[in-house]
């Protein structure tokens, strides 16, 4: 009999899974079915998968599978159901959707992707006090009824300044690009800064233009020798100038065996620019490699192939709504419930939300050694003694 049940419950994770592939809109994405359906939590997943950019497509699949197999690891404790709603890229469906999905009876709303959807949608649900988890890293929309789930530049940069605090670190020159996430990253440095009780000694920016970038990197060094910084922050990414700043910097005049380089960005997801002077011995903050190996390898085995960065996020924010229902919390919907000081074990580690709507992650920090991604401080396993 046992034997029955769990050959059932397989060929169920299979046609869930199938259905994520093949047929999502008549598939999955109906609150019916049992009896006891109705006593069931309805979870409402928002993602473009109808956009009109196919790598965004491909992102939103990754996301959906995601979630769906948060959905599998909760059936045994949590009664849940999940249905995916598509935004198509657009924040006015995005609203539709959101309202749609209320209206037959989602109680929370996990999604969608991009910060503008995400507020579109919270803002059309707001009235109903339907919470929005958003897969988004954009801080500026969290509040409210919406919750910011993605990495964001203030939870990495408190990570890197605490940990330099503790190196003894405490005089910050911040380099950054004139852009959106230039600014974000620098003004996140700043406020992480401040919390320690200091400011940065210095800060220059460049345009995102090569040739500013090669000039920025002099104004950089003849900066560096009126302040002194004992350690540089760096806001851009290896799509940015982040290559071009770590072999000129160094030649410029700012020394990396006396002034300690730390970035923002992740440094390990570019194996061949792991060489660069300014990359060799940088500090960097990551989600727990254990954890994220661990989600990429089952991933790997259910869908075979491996899955996109925000997965993750999409696997955390169900997680976050079952762990949180498996507490009996009458309230666990609500900020109260979501808002667990324990917070939740998710797919690259200990995250928490909080009451302003922004997500507190467990990272750890980590250098490059010998062309190798090296931990030199430990994901944290518990928000005991730990966190802003």
């Amino acid at each position: 009999m046992l034997s029955q049940i769990f050959l059932m419950l397989r060929i169920r994770e299979r046609l869930l899974a199938l259905c994520g592939l093949l047929l999502i809109s008549a598939c999955g994405n109906s609150f019916g079915g049992s009896g006891d359906s109705l006593q069931k939590v309805k979870v409402a997943v928002l993602l473009p998968l109808g956009s009109k950019d196919s790598g965004v497509r491909e992102l939103a699949k990754s996301a959906e599978r995601a979630a769906r197999m948060a959905m599998w690891d909760l059936r045994a404790n949590v009664a849940m159901q999940m249905r995916v709603y598509d935004t198509a890229g657009s924040e006015t469906q995005a609203a539709e959707m959101a309202i749609l999905a209320v209206d037959e009876g989602a109680q929370v709303i996990i999604g969608p992707l991009f910060g503008g959807a995400s507020n579109a949608a919270g803002l059309a649900v707001a009235k109903k006090s339907v919470s929005v988890l958003s897969l988004s890293n954009n801080a500026e929309i969290a509040g409210g009824n919406v919750y910011v789930l993605g990495h964001t530049f203030q939870n990495t940069a408190q990570r890197l300044v605490n940990y330099a605090f503790r190196q003894g670190k405490r005089r910050a020159l911040i380099v950054h690009a004139n852009n959106v996430s230039g600014y974000a990253g620098s003004d996140a440095i700043e406020r992480a800064l401040l919390k320690n009780g200091t400011a940065a000694v210095g800060k220059e920016n460049y345009e995102f233009t090569q040739q500013d970038v090669v000039e920025a990197m002099n104004r950089v060094a003849t900066r560096n020798e009126l302040v002194g910084a004992d350690i540089v922050f760096l806001t851009a990414d290896y799509d940015g100038a982040l290559p071009l700043i770590a072999q000129l910097l160094p030649e410029a005049g700012v020394n990396p065996a006396t002034v300690q380089y730390a970035g923002v960005a992740q440094w390990d997801v570019l194996p061949s620019a792991f060489n660069l002077p300014g990359i060799q011995g940088g500090w960097f903050a990551l989600p727990s490699p254990i954890r994220t190996q661990q989600f990429r390898e089952r991933f790997q085995t259910i869908y075979q192939t491996t899955p996109h960065p925000i997965a993750a996020i999409a696997y955390d924010g169900v997680a976050a709504v079952g762990a949180s229902i498996a507490t009996g919390n009458r309230n666990a919907l609500t900020t109260k419930g979501l808002t667990l000081s324990d917070g939740f074990q998710g797919a690259a580690g200990i995250f928490r939300l909080r009451k302003d709507g922004t997500v507190e992650r467990g990272l750890a920090i980590a250098t490059i050694e010998g062309n190798q991604v090296i931990v030199i401080d430990e994901a944290p396993r518990t928000f005991y003694n730990f966190g802003f």
